[in-house]
């Protein structure tokens, strides 16, 4: 049975959407994954644009309301950013909640380059997290 995971950041932009798509790509049939925002603003063209870079089609990827999922069950509710930890709700379950905190990419006053190469810093750090994050899941479940 595949291992449930919710991915939760302030807009469902960017941190929340690569760690969903990355934890699809690295994870496979072993985890069924979705991400959520507290107010989402719609997908930012430089996380497609990344994730695409990392050979990851998110294309079709849409920012969800966390509401949307208020009333299913995840094994485990990861926070991407501090805000979304403090307005995180209660989900049914026992599900283990986790925080990690990365910056947010989206700085409206730099430029596309310098946003890009933020995107690219934020992309490797959720892509090294969530290897290190696999194989710890992976000894847990072995036991």
């Amino acid at each position: 049975m595949a291992i449930r995971v919710l991915f939760l950041c302030t807009g469902n932009s960017a941190r929340s959407q690569m760690a969903e798509h990355v934890l699809r790509s690295l994870g496979g049939d072993s985890f069924e994954v979705f991400s959520a925002g507290v107010n989402p603003r719609g997908v930012h063209p430089l996380t497609i644009r990344v994730l695409a870079e990392a050979g990851i089609d998110a294309s079709r990827a849409e920012s969800k309301h966390l509401t949307q999922f208020l009333d299913e069950h995840f094994d485990y509710i990861i926070t991407v950013c501090d805000k979304a930890k403090d307005q995180c709700p209660t989900f049914p379950g026992d599900s283990e909640r986790i925080h990690w905190s990365f910056d947010d990419p989206v700085e409206p006053s730099s430029s596309e380059e310098s946003q890009l190469k933020e995107f690219r810093r934020i992309h490797n750090e959720i892509s090294n997290r969530i290897r290190i994050w696999i194989a710890a899941v992976d000894k847990k479940e072995r036991r």
